[in-house]
């Protein structure tokens, strides 16, 4: 925006431009003029001058000739009518040499004798033109012999005073036509600027009295017509707009008296309700807790499942294997009590007892061992307590656990982790986001490929654990990618899900374990998913 104290007034450009365009073309045409003037004066007294010297060369020949010195200066004395003639030198050249030598001289009264110019002589065969003198060189020729030479120094003080009343006479010119200008201007800015300044009265007036029945006057320029045409059309839309605003003001102020009526029901209303609202918002979160805690509760289920199905297993080989030994002893007890045992039988028994006893033995502590891993997955996920473990043999744990729902499958879970890790932090919160990862890719990323393989790798640096979990999966759609932390969450809507695994994780990641957790995923190409949390490091002394 320009600012106010560097505006121009119309009056002033107008003046300034009228004047700037007379100035310039005045002095441009006298310059030209004056230039043209000077060099052809200065043509002509060139022309003068080559005159006088071929009168006096032609002159000076036969007295050369004759070696009558006298004779010539008897006629140069003839130019002292010529003031602008102040130094004549006739110089005639030695028969037997170059040299030169003075022949006849003639200095204009008042002016003093001019050195001669013998050097010089041959330089001033064309005009040479100083500030104040013009120097002429001209020489006396007998047939096709050179026999002297004329030199002549005018003087151009005649031109100079010409010039200079030249000059004078422009300027007066110049200052006449410009003071001509500058009225000539003054009347038109007047002209033009006179209706200009009666419209911003009126305008003025109707700003500061708010009258707009006030109307511009009729000027004799048609275009300020025009302009004030449109601006008392403009003040009579302006009073019609008014008069309206006015009538709708009046019916506003009815319309307010019995809008605040309305106003002061729909508030008590709003009250009651925002008071609901704030009740309902209360339960709302305690439903949401209560979720949270079903959805670990139904992790851990999940595990139950899987401990049932791993332990029954050897459990029934073991059982079938103690009933298979029950059946041997009692077929040996019968033979022994009908005394029909015999050294085989017995042999035959004893070996059969060990394998079955064996068989027993193995199953049993392989179901110890289960049920010991999964006591501590389950110790793990129902507290936040901190400890040390082995990362590796946490992460095979969580495996473990969820055995049952990976051999149903051909997927695959590739672990990167040192053995040796010892840390100290906490398990639970880590056994916990570990299987709601891999049950949201087996659930969700694999839904629709049969070998996907997901990616465990651990990384340990400056007492920080750096987990990085990704799989080859179907991606995370655009339209819930930047929410996926929220809670409810899902894609499968109506199919099971309930959209707050992801939810959890977040909360275990920030909270419970007091990290930070970052997803990226494009659509088809599978999820990397990194959680950064602080541990403290323990040293393997073995």
């Amino acid at each position: 925006m320009i600012a106010i104290d560097k505006t121009t007034s119309i009056k002033s450009a107008l003046i300034w431009v009228i004047m700037l365009i007379c100035s310039l073309t005045l002095c441009l045409a006298m310059l030209i003029s004056t230039t043209q003037d000077v060099k052809l004066q200065q043509k002509k007294l060139v022309a003068q001058l080559e005159g006088y010297v071929s009168i006096i060369a032609f002159n000076a020949k036969d007295s050369i000739l004759q070696d009558d010195a006298d004779t010539e200066d008897n006629r140069l004395n003839s130019f002292k009518a010529v003031h602008i003639l102040h130094n004549i030198h006739i110089y005639k050249q030695q028969p037997d040499s170059d040299e030169l030598r003075l022949f006849a001289i003639y200095n204009h009264e008042g002016v003093g004798p001019f050195p001669v110019q013998f050097a010089r002589v041959k330089q001033f065969l064309k005009p040479y033109v100083s500030d104040n003198y013009i120097e002429l060189t001209k020489p006396i020729v007998d047939g096709d012999s050179t026999i002297g030479y004329v030199y002549v120094r005018a003087s151009q003080e005649e031109l100079n005073d010409y010039i200079q009343a030249r000059i004078l006479l422009d300027i007066i010119i110049a200052l006449v036509a410009l003071g001509s200008a500058l009225f000539v201007s003054a009347k038109l800015q007047q002209r033009f600027t006179t209706p200009i300044e009666s419209l911003l009265n009126v305008m003025q007036k109707v700003s500061k009295e708010k009258n707009y029945q006030i109307r511009a006057p009729i000027t004799p320029i048609k275009e300020y017509n025009m302009l004030g045409r449109a601006f008392n059309t403009m003040l009579d839309r302006i009073e019609q707009q008014i008069s309206k605003l006015q009538l709708a003001e009046q019916e506003n102020r009815q319309l307010t008296q019995s809008l605040e009526q309305k106003i002061e029901q729909r508030t008590d209303a709003l009250k009651t309700s925002n008071q609901e609202l704030l009740n309902t918002l209360a339960t709302l979160h305690q439903y949401q807790n209560q979720i949270v805690e079903t959805e670990k509760m139904a992790s851990l289920g999940q595990m139950v499942a899987g401990v049932a199905h791993e332990v029954n297993t050897p459990i029934g080989l073991g059982v079938t294997a103690s009933t298979l030994l029950q059946d041997k002893l009692t077929d040996i007890q019968k033979a022994f009590d009908e005394k029909k045992l015999t050294s085989s039988q017995l042999a035959k028994f004893l070996s059969e007892s060990k394998e079955n006893l064996g068989i027993i033995y193995r199953n049993m502590e392989r179901a110890a061992s289960l049920i010991s891993s999964f006591k501590r997955v389950a110790v793990d996920q129902s507290n936040d307590n901190r400890r040390q473990f082995n990362m590796l043999q946490l992460i095979n744990e969580v495996l473990l656990s969820l055995r049952p729902n990976l051999k149903k499958t051909q997927h695959q879970v590739i672990v990167n982790c040192p053995a040796q890790l010892e840390l100290d932090s906490k398990p639970g919160p880590i056994n916990q986001i570990l299987i709601n990862l891999i049950m949201n890719s087996l659930i969700h990323a694999f839904e629709y490929i049969e070998q996907g393989i997901i990616n465990i790798d651990v990384v340990v640096g400056n007492n920080n654990c750096e987990l990085i979990y990704t799989d080859n999966g179907a991606g995370v759609p655009e339209s819930i990618k930047k929410r996926i932390f929220d809670p409810f969450v899902t894609t499968k809507r109506g199919e099971g899900g309930s959209g707050l695994g992801m939810h959890l994780v977040y909360n275990l990641v920030t909270q419970a374990l007091n990290g930070k957790i970052l997803l990226d995923s494009t659509l088809g190409q599978g999820v990397r998913i990194k959680i950064d949390f602080p541990v403290i490091t323990i040293e393997n002394k073995t």
